[in-house]
């Protein structure tokens, strides 16, 4: 079907260059229809079989492959055997072709570049172009045929190796975001399990809601998040769940301060792009101070996100394995975002805050 497209639109193109040269001669120039006719539909698709043999087969075969002896070779015994072509047309049709107009002065006419009389004109005489001089215009007019088949090949080449460049770096960039998203899940899992399993160890009777929090965590991850972008109201939802279950686990010692604000209906949003900064806050974070409670702040304003984090640090959390959450949430914001954000983060001795200015 791409092909027949093809076919379709250089059709259209030389139908309508052929059209226009046609009706400017004709109906402009008032030449007549019949040399018109040989000169631009006979010898036209003489000249546009000649671009078409370079385009598909000599440029392919020859100098695409750096041939280049080859393809110069083979070009000129075409442009010689196409004028010797055109001048068997030229035979049939010497009228049209080989008799061209030339002005010789008349009796008493002084010579070509002397003062003339203004009352005698040059008589007009038709003389029967040499086939030298016939094949020399020719062996332009071939030249030129082939300049543009060359230059539109290269375009063409030069286009389709872009779009499969882009098409390939846009491959690896979906595959590389689906084994960023991939990753979060196992992370965000382990750290939900380790909460869990603290409470369990506890035999707390907050076990239960904590395992349907989770639940209700992993069918959004699952279900919700295999689109590009999800409603922004759903992804604060997943976070507010993922907040109730650390409350669960922390208990009445929990001081998490977590607002949002602005229009959220209609925003959308990468999945999973912001809870790498909630994970940190409570990982690293200390959660229990009354006096200084773990700051979450989302605002929206027309299509400009910003997000605030800000938590005081546990010197004794540390992660001993270097956690990847932080890491991926940045390379997604690469890769997603390219030039739309803006992140802040400021790593202090006491306090670590998080700043994200988004672009949706």
């Amino acid at each position: 079907m791409k092909k027949i497209r093809q076919v379709i639109g250089h059709v259209l193109v030389w139908s309508i260059l052929l059209t226009f040269c046609v009706f400017i001669m004709h109906y402009v120039f008032k030449t007549p229809m019949r040399r018109v006719a040989v000169d631009f539909l006979l010898f036209g698709l003489i000249n546009i079989s000649l671009f078409y043999l370079n385009y598909l087969v000599l440029i392919p075969q020859y100098l695409k492959k750096e041939r280049y002896g080859l393809y110069i070779g083979t070009i000129l015994s075409a442009i010689i055997l196409y004028g010797f072509i055109k001048y068997g047309f030229g035979v049939l049709f010497k009228d049209e072709v080989l008799l061209r107009p030339r002005m010789r002065p008349r009796m008493g006419q002084p010579p070509m570049g002397a003062r003339t009389n203004p009352g005698i004109r040059p008589k007009i005489i038709m003389e029967e172009m040499s086939f030298i001089a016939y094949f020399i215009s020719t062996f332009f007019t071939s030249v030129v045929f082939i300049f543009f088949s060359v230059v539109l090949k290269l375009f063409v080449d030069w286009f389709v190796n872009e779009r499969v460049q882009r098409d390939l770096e846009n491959q690896r960039l979906s595959a590389e975001l689906a084994f960023l998203k991939s990753q979060i899940n196992p992370h965000f899992l382990f750290n939900s399990l380790n909460s869990i399993y603290s409470l369990a160890y506890q035999r707390s009777d907050m076990t239960p809601e904590a395992i349907l929090k989770l639940s209700e965590i992993m069918r959004y991850m699952l279900y919700e998040c295999n689109d590009n972008t999800v409603e922004l109201g759903k992804e604060i939802q997943y976070l507010q769940n993922y907040i109730d279950l650390q409350k669960i686990r922390l208990g009445e010692k929990a001081n998490i301060d977590f607002k949002f604000e602005g229009n959220i209906t209609t925003q959308k949003i990468a999945p999973l792009l912001l809870i790498a900064f909630i994970e940190n806050a409570f990982k690293h974070g200390v959660a229990n101070d009354p006096e200084s409670p773990i700051q979450l702040l989302l605002s929206v304003k027309n299509n400009q996100l910003l997000f605030y984090v800000h938590n005081r640090k546990h010197k004794a959390n540390t992660d001993s394995v270097g956690g990847i959450g932080l890491n991926n949430v940045k390379r997604r914001l690469d890769l997603l975002y390219p030039g739309l954000y803006n992140l802040d983060i400021h790593n202090e001795k006491d306090t670590y805050t998080c700043e994200l200015s988004l672009v949706l």
